[in-house]
C-alpha cells in the first residue's frame, strides 16, 4: 500500500480521545489493558489515535471507529512505528511524539518528529546534553522565553534526527549537532541536523504557542503540510491529567 510522499502532519490531544475501545485491534487494547501507570496508558493511547487519524486521512477514508480499527499501530524491533491496514504494512515512513497531553504524528520518507514544550532548562542541561557550539547558540539569546525556546529546540530538533535513525536516545545527543534557520510567513523555520559521521538531515521547526515541534528526514523538501483543519497546538494548553491520579 503506497501513499503520498510529501511530508505531512496531525496533532490530537487528550479530550479527542474516545471514551470506548472499538477503535482498537484486539492486540492494542491488549497492550493498554496491561499498562498499569496512566501516564503510560494514555499516551500510548493518544499517540496511537493521532497515526490512525493521520494514516485514515491520508488514505481518504472517514476517521470513524470500524476504519480506525483496521489500521494497526506496532513496533519495529528497533521501537520506530509500523503500521499496518487491513493486515497490510503501510508502505510509507511515520514519526510519533507526545508532549503534556497532545501528540503529534508525521508522515514522509525517512521521517522522524518531536514535540517540546517551552520551559526552562537548566544550564546543567544545556551543558550535558549540547555540543559547545550549540551551547553558544543558546546562551547568545536573551535569558527567559528567548533562552528556553532556544534550548528546547536543539533538543527537540536533536530527537527529530535520532529518531530518523532509528536510536532514539540510546546514542549521545552530542553525536549530532543542529543548526536552525528563522522561521517563515508561514510559521516554519529550517533546521540541518550533522552527525558525527557526516550525514546531514534536513527538516523543518515551528513554534506553536507553547510547543516546539521539529521534523527531519533524509532528503530535503517542503515544510510538512497540515493533515486536516487547523494547527491544533497554537492555542494548546499543556495537560498533565495523570499527575492527580498515577495508577489505573
Amino acid at each position: 500500500m503506497r501513499v503520498a510522499e510529501a511530508p505531512a502532519w496531525l496533532a490530537l490531544g487528550e479530550d479527542a480521545l474516545p471514551g470506548g475501545g472499538d477503535w482498537l485491534t484486539p492486540a492494542e487494547r491488549q497492550r493498554a489493558a496491561g499498562l498499569r501507570f496512566r501516564k503510560r496508558h494514555d499516551e500510548f493511547l493518544l499517540r496511537r489515535l493521532v497515526a490512525k487519524h493521520a494514516v485514515a486521512t491520508v488514505l481518504g477514508r472517514p476517521p470513524v471507529p470500524a476504519t480506525l480499527a483496521a489500521i494497526e499501530v506496532g513496533n519495529a524491533p528497533g521501537g520506530a512505528p509500523l503500521v499496518r491496514v487491513d493486515g497490510v504494512p503501510l508502505g510509507a515512513d511515520l514519526s510519533l511524539t507526545d508532549r503534556a497531553g497532545w501528540a503529534v504524528c508525521a508522515i514522509g520518507p525517512g521521517i522522524g518528529c518531536d514535540l517540546e514544550l517551552v520551559e526552562p532548562r537548566t544550564p546543567g542541561f544545556v551543558q550535558d546534553f549540547l555540543t559547545a557550539a550549540e551551547q553558544r547558540w543558546v546562551t547568545s539569546r536573551p535569558a527567559g522565553d528567548a533562552r528556553d525556546a532556544a534550548a528546547n529546540l536543539v533538543w527537540s530538533a536533536k530527537e527529530a534526527a535520532l529518531k530518523v535513525l532509528r536510536v532514539g536516545l540510546r546514542r549521545d545527543t552530542r553525536d549530532v549537532e543542529v543548526e536552525v534557520g528563522d522561521p517563515g510567513p508561514d510559521g516554519w523555520g529550517p533546521l540541518s541536523v550533522r552527525e558525527s559521521l557526516g550525514r546531514r538531515f534536513p527538516g523543518w521547526w515551528r513554534r506553536s504557542g507553547r510547543f516546539l515541534l521539529t521534523v527531519a528526514g533524509t532528503t530535503a523538501g517542503p515544510p510538512p503540510v497540515l493533515l486536516t483543519g487547523t494547527d491544533r497546538l497554537a492555542t494548546a494548553s499543556p495537560r498533565h491529567s495523570w499527575a492527580g491520579r498515577p495508577l489505573r
